[in-house]
């Protein structure tokens, strides 16, 4: 068994080990980073372009990320996080497509008008206030809001054609985006490849990880066609192996990693296959999920441009799994129950015995039933012109609580261990959108000899301009920000 001594060794090759691989190139080109991928390719799982939603997660559209409490109040604060947190990502593609790091934006980005839509007296007075809120705010000052049936017709025919109801309302952001997330990440790691300290192993799989007195991470790494097993050992591990990264960090044994558990959901999409459709509708248009719908099930009607063709796409529609990745195992769930989760798990199961039978519900669900969905969208939706195809799995993060044992989150989380030598990213949505601010937590948190040293934080704030200050609380440095990353990726 050979062994092999790296700086740092990224688990995964998706969109987060390649953001986290590409920045710290930036900071430091000398560090010695292996890329560890169990598929024959990078981006063939959750940052795939069929598996993801590809929307840039703004907060323009999602009406999730601004909660209604019982009195009827609206909490803006996540949609402020996470608009922010997409223009530290627009921020530093900017700055690779402007370094020749990137092609052309349209290989990867591209503008689509973020709308949300509702119909009923409750729903439409909610979007309406949600409007008035956010639009007050800088990050959100380009909002529109209509009721107007003419200009609805006009921001999203398909949704208008033959609908019958009495009153309905949309919110509209022209500079919404779609990003292909695979080829992104293709991108990103072809880049890294430059640079002679960078070795990409794919069709390889971690089997082991231990830490030693130092502090080093001891990894075996099997190579799944000839058989072979290599040991690498690491200062720093990171786990972004999207929901392979629960049964990873469970592998460390640190003590962060105990009482984390997963509730896995898969996902599908109808496709369109009417090309007069796909080129009707040029929008990402959101609604409400339904009752006992996780957040990642929030239906929409989306126009994708993937691998640079054209698509149109309604869903997602969720179901139960017990895989953690969309090529993993049934076994998957059951092998993640340890004696420190069971609890846990337990309990998030007894509490959501809805969600599961929605789950299990939405699973067994036939055509008809998937069309009966999309035509509260697409009226004139016919059956013939949609087919079904399987997107990625997502894999919820269960926690301890001390209230009632254990929680179910819907979230992304970054979970380190105390000396900052391994950290692993948990959970699903917002994810790939703000994967730069998450990578820059990451070298926070893990790299804390290097990361505040002056030559570290100029790197980065050649690249992101805002780093280190506030888009949320400085109007001028957000409309700089904006109007150069807008320009620079065509989002104008």
């Amino acid at each position: 068994m050979t062994q092999n001594n790296v700086d740092v060794l990224l688990v995964g090759g998706g969109i987060m080990s390649a953001t986290l691989g590409s920045l710290l190139q930036l900071v430091d080109p000398s560090l010695s980073i292996i890329m560890v991928e169990r598929l024959d390719e990078v981006a063939h799982e959750s940052s795939n372009s069929w598996n993801n939603a590809g929307t840039g997660h703004a907060g323009y559209c999602e009406l999730n990320y601004t909660p209604q409490a019982k009195n009827g109040d609206i909490d803006i604060r996540r949609a402020l996080n996470i608009n922010a947190a997409f223009e530290v990502s627009l921020q530093y593609w900017s700055y690779l497509v402007n370094q020749g790091k990137l092609p052309a934006p349209e290989n990867f980005i591209n503008k689509t008008p973020h709308l949300s839509v509702v119909w009923g007296d409750d729903d439409i007075a909610f979007l309406k206030k949600r409007h008035s809120l956010l639009s007050q705010h800088p990050l959100f000052a380009e909002m529109q809001y209509s009721e107007n049936t003419a200009t609805l017709s006009d921001w999203m025919p398909l949704v208008m054609n033959g609908r019958n109801e009495a009153r309905i309302a949309a919110t509209r952001v022209d500079h919404g985006t779609d990003i292909d997330f695979g080829t992104l990440t293709r991108h990103l790691v072809s880049g890294m490849r430059q640079n002679a300290n960078f070795q990409l192993l794919l069709n390889h799989q971690v089997k082991t990880l231990k830490q030693d007195k130092t502090g080093l991470w001891h990894v075996t790494v099997k190579d799944s066609s000839a058989k072979h097993q290599k040991t690498f050992v690491a200062k720093f591990v990171f786990l972004g192996a999207g929901g392979g990264a629960l049964p990873l960090l469970q592998k460390t044994n640190i003590p962060e990693s105990k009482g984390y558990g997963g509730f896995p959901v898969s996902g599908q999409w109808l496709v369109c296959k009417n090309e007069a459709a796909i080129n009707t509708h040029f929008a990402k248009v959101y609604g409400k999920a339904a009752i006992g719908a996780p957040p990642m099930s929030v239906p929409h009607l989306d126009t994708r441009l993937i691998d640079g063709k054209p698509a149109l796409l309604f869903g997602p529609y969720a179901g139960f799994t017990t895989k953690f990745l969309k090529q993993g195992s049934k076994l998957d769930l059951l092998q993640s129950v340890k004696t420190n989760n069971v609890l846990s798990m337990l309990a998030v199961g007894k509490d959501n015995m809805d969600l599961t039978r929605y789950l299990i519900g939405e699973s067994l669900q036939k055509h008809k039933d998937r069309m009966r969905t999309l035509r509260q969208y697409y009226p004139e939706a016919k059956d013939a012109d949609w087919s079904l195809a399987h997107a990625g799995k997502r894999v919820q993060i269960i926690k301890q609580c001390d209230v009632k044992g254990g929680k179910l989150e819907f979230g992304t989380e970054i979970v380190t261990s105390k000396d900052g030598s391994v950290a692993a990213l948990l959970g699903a949505s917002p994810g790939a959108s703000v994967s730069v601010q998450a990578m820059l937590d990451v070298m926070q948190r893990c790299f804390k000899d290097r990361a505040h040293h002056q030559d570290w934080q100029d790197r980065i704030k050649t690249a992101i301009p805002s780093f280190g200050e506030s888009l949320i609380d400085d109007t001028a440095l957000l409309k700089r920000v904006r109007s150069h990353t807008l320009n620079t990726l065509h989002l104008e």
